[in-house]
Parts: C-alpha cells; structure tokens; sequence
C-alpha cells in the first residue's frame, strides 16, 4: 500500500511543482498585504484541489462519450506533457507568461489553474487514477495540494533559503523528470493500442 502511495505521490508531486509556482506566487502578491496573501492562498489551494478532484470524478465518463481509449489519452497526455516540460527547460519560457496579472482573484486564476491544476496535473493524476485506483490517487492528491499550501505559506522563507537560482535548479530537475514521465506515458500508449 505504502509503495503504491509513493508511486501515485511522486508524478502528481513532480507535475504540481509546488517549489516552482513560489517564485510566480510572490511575483503576483507583491502588492499585497499579508491578510490579502493569505486569502490568495487558501482560494489558489481550493481551486487547484477542487479543478483535480472533479476532473478525477468526470474524466473516464467523458472519455467513454467521446469514444476515446485510455491508450489514446495516455498518448496525447504524454505528447502535451513532452511538449510543456519542454518548453519550461527552454530559457525564457518559464510559467511568468501570466505574472502580468494582477488582480484580487489571482488565486483562482491563474494560479489556482491553470499554473498549479493545469493539464500536466490532470493527465499525471487521471493516469494514477486508472493505475491505482480512486483512494490512493486523491490521498496523494490531498497530499500535495497540502505540501503546496505550506510551501506558498512559507514562500519568502523557501525563497531565501534556496536563492533564485537553487529554485531554478531544482525546478529545472522536476521539468526533467516530468519529460521522462511524458516518454514513459507515450510508450505505455502505444503498446496498448498494438495490444488490443
């Protein structure tokens, strides 16, 4: 149970990427007082937790309507996957495309999503899902989305303890691993497809 755990927790850790969202978060709060920065937490946390856990709840009906195999879906999540850690490693092309945003409902969007529960987040947690089941997923789920919650509390510490570049680099090891989770998605997809 304890190893099925750790293997949902650690590609829905990797996909939140709660330690690359802090220099964003601090980015768009920079204004605001401690009150208002707490309020954009606890919207961006329960936003973030409530997009994962409804698309968990519809995802596979969905899929059944449509007509799509979970083969396809591993496939195309693990290209859009491929494509977005990709496009972090790329300099320049980090998530502060949105950072521009400044206003009292940040905490829903953009943080809440698509930058926290964003598509990388959806596909990483649906797959889970069909993998280990409902109780494992969503208790990993709650898990990070607590490890996030503490992490953007305790930004500036985060901040000043790891420096711009520790932050950097430790994302740039997530953005990493989350291309190799892509491959890995890519290549149990198509050898569903020639299985069936």
């Amino acid at each position: 149970m304890i190893k099925e755990f750790m293997l949902a927790f650690i590609p829905i850790f990797v996909a939140v990427d709660a330690i690359a969202v802090i220099p964003i978060f601090l980015s768009l709060t920079e204004k605001y007082d401690k009150k208002e920065k707490s309020k954009i937490i606890k919207d961006a946390a329960k936003t973030a937790t409530a997009v994962a856990v409804i698309f968990m709840s519809i995802g596979k009906l969905t899929f059944s309507l449509l007509g799509v195999t979970f083969s396809d879906f591993q496939i195309a999540g693990g290209i859009l996957l491929f494509v977005i850690s990709a496009r972090l490693l790329l300099p320049g092309s980090q998530k502060s495309a949105l950072t521009s945003s400044h206003d009292k409902e940040i905490g829903v969007f953009p943080l809440g999503t698509p930058l926290i529960t964003g598509p990388a987040v959806l596909t990483t947690t649906l797959m889970m899902l069909n993998i280990f089941g409902p109780w494992i997923t969503l208790a990993a789920l709650l898990l990070n989305m607590f490890i996030l919650w503490v992490s953007l509390l305790k930004a500036d510490l985060i901040m000043h303890i790891n420096g711009p570049s520790g932050t950097r680099a430790f994302s740039k090891i997530m953005y990493i691993l989350l291309a190799a989770i892509a491959v890995m998605m890519i290549r149990k997809g198509v050898m569903g497809i020639f299985s069936i």
